[in-house]
């Protein structure tokens, strides 16, 4: 075990992460001295190099864990040794760690996160989910979803990242609910709705600083009975999330799933498991303090 313990996140923007203030709470309740870094790397700038790079770093000890966010979720599959296989049929990771065999292993939590906090809300009626966007954040609500049953529409305003996230799960032959991909479209989106107990909004629209932005579509009516889960967690209270909360539906922002996650890869990377309350008051505490 080492004296020092070093983690961090890579992604780009990191601006609005609080995952530092996460994982500095779940070091003090383990009583594990140690830092959390940012690494902010901009895929258009010799971003698979910069990455390959930082993964060294895991390589030899300078870091001993790392978590990846947009838009690197995906990009770093190519640059570790092996997959556990939640990330391989997810196909993308946001945990890094090196295994027993100094070898590179990509995990997800991020699925085990969303499905642990999804539940708190009231969830009835039929299993149906419509979700919107198709990026790295959606495979992992995807691969939660399906794996527990239920029947998904998605979309996302580029048609082709909808085809390859169908594609790829399709290829998966996952033995649960069923995904089908439709027309980013009033038409499209307000058919599905109408039978969906869960709307996810897996896109970053409505993230601060936009925040008057919504992913949702003008003149499309809320399904009366679903509730609504925005992954975005800044602003905790979104425009989508306001107009959902308008139309009677309960709602929920991703403050509770990046905690989630961020307690599972702080598992996987020291062994001990941290009180979720306490990191999600430190979270908000430092939100408090912010405003």
């Amino acid at each position: 075990m080492p004296d020092t313990w070093s983690f961090g996140l890579t992604g780009y923007p990191l601006g609005h992460s609080i995952s530092p203030i996460l994982h500095q709470s779940a070091l003090d309740q383990a009583g594990l001295f140690g830092c959390y870094w940012l690494f902010p790397i901009n895929p258009e700038k010799d971003g698979d190099k910069n990455l390959a790079e930082l993964l060294k770093r895991l390589r030899i000890g300078q870091l001993h864990g790392l978590n990846v966010t947009i838009p690197h979720k995906q990009r770093v599959l190519s640059l570790v040794d092996d997959l556990t296989p939640s990330a391989a049929a997810i196909g993308a990771s946001n945990t890094l760690y090196m295994d027993a065999n100094s070898r590179l292993i990509g995990d997800n939590t991020d699925a085990p996160g969303f499905w642990d906090d999804v539940n708190h809300l009231p969830l009835k009626g039929e299993k149906n989910a419509l979700i919107l966007g198709a990026g790295g954040a959606a495979r992992a609500v995807v691969y939660a979803l399906l794996t527990h049953g239920w029947n998904i529409h998605i979309t996302d305003i580029f048609e082709e990242q909808t085809q390859s996230l169908c594609s790829h799960f399709a290829a998966q032959k996952l033995d649960s609910g069923s995904l089908q991909g439709i027309e980013f479209s009033p038409k499209s989106i307000g058919s599905a709705a109408e039978n969906a107990s869960l709307i996810v909004n897996t896109t970053p629209v409505g993230m601060h600083p936009k925040v008057e932005e919504s992913p949702w579509p003008e003149g499309v009516p809320f399904p009366k009975g679903a509730c609504l889960y925005d992954v975005v967690y800044n602003p905790m209270e979104t425009r989508l999330m306001q107009q959902a909360k308008a139309a009677g539906l309960p709602c929920r922002c991703g403050l509770g799933m990046l905690v989630g996650q961020a307690a599972l890869a702080f598992e996987r990377w020291t062994g001990f498991s941290p009180d979720r309350n306490l990191m999600l008051e430190a979270a908000l505490q430092e939100k408090r303090s912010d405003s």
